[in-house]
């Protein structure tokens, strides 16, 4: 890993972090964010919004754009904290850690930034500072750049088992899935694909209306095709654990400006004063050609597996 500090969108102090194949910039002024994520001959992947770059101190919340921070279930406070101020940033024995204090709510937000076997690992870390910190889940969100369309992957399919006798056990009869809708969220939107092997969410710059899906994502991938490039999210789930908005470790949101793929951990009911918790993501990013919103033949990572 290597480190420099750039002048960035009108900041004087940009943290630039690459390897032989990714580069990241992180501004120092704000955040935690990361606001790009490119191969080094391709495009940022993130979106940003460009009026609200190279400023900091703002008196409310601002969306920016790229990677950031959050705390579920969504609330008008804390969830919307400010992330407006200088952060502090260091070297670790893995990568580079990126810090802010919230003492609003008592919560220090974190994120560690390393890269591994071909991908960047950002962990994503709350540590209560203070009694007054409520429950709360780690929620990473990732908005990304128009005009492309995101592949939610679903479980196989099986057969129904027929009569009983015919069934293994009772969990031949289980779902294994959920599916969690907002109140503007419609089924019949045309920026959906209902697939047998996934679900497709297509940013369409023409559709003003907002959408948003929940999931319990048990295959542990999402990614965004826009134009040519692949952009692979990765991150855990817990079959056991208690997720927050009815049970999502995968939530999705897509307006005419943008589409957000975001992540959340268990929902930690009764946090530990000075215990750090923490959230792992997995990028990657590919080069593909092919892939077309509702195409199902071609799984989108053979990407995966090169």
């Amino acid at each position: 890993m290597k480190i420099e500090t750039i002048s960035q969108w009108g900041w004087s102090e940009v943290l630039r972090i690459w390897d032989e194949q990714y580069e990241l910039l992180v501004p120092v002024s704000v955040g935690p964010r990361i606001l790009s994520f490119r191969r080094h001959d391709g495009p940022n992947v993130f979106h940003l919004f460009p009026e609200q770059l190279g400023q900091s101190g703002e008196p409310t919340w601002v969306p920016r754009g790229g990677h950031r921070l959050w705390t579920a279930p969504e609330d008008l406070s804390r969830t919307y904290a400010l992330d407006n101020e200088p952060i502090r940033w260091e070297r670790t024995q893995h990568g580079v850690l990126l810090t802010q204090e919230d003492l609003h709510f008592g919560l220090r937000k974190q994120m560690e930034l390393s890269f591994d076997s071909g991908a960047v690992v950002v962990d994503h870390l709350l540590t209560p500072l203070s009694p007054q910190a409520t429950g709360f889940a780690l929620w990473a969100l990732t908005v990304l750049a128009p005009g492309g369309f995101e592949w939610m992957p679903l479980p196989p399919k099986a057969p129904h088992p027929g009569p009983p006798q015919n069934a293994r056990s009772a969990q031949d009869y289980a779902p294994n899935q959920t599916l969690v809708l907002w109140p503007f969220t419609c089924l019949n939107d045309k920026r959906f694909y209902w697939g047998e092997r996934s679900i497709q969410l297509r940013q369409d710059p023409e559709t003003t209306a907002p959408t948003k899906l929940g999931l319990s994502q048990s295959q542990g991938w999402t990614a965004y095709v826009v134009g040519t490039e692949v952009f692979l999210k990765e991150f855990a789930y817990e079959p056991q654990a208690n997720y927050p908005d009815r049970g999502c470790n995968f939530e999705t949101f897509t307006n005419a400006e943008m589409l957000e793929m975001e992540t959340l951990s268990p929902f930690v009911s009764t946090p530990t004063v000075g215990h750090t918790y923490r959230h792992r993501e997995r990028w990657q990013l590919f080069t593909q050609d092919h892939l077309t919103f509702g195409q199902e033949a071609i799984e989108p990572l053979g990407a995966r597996g090169g």
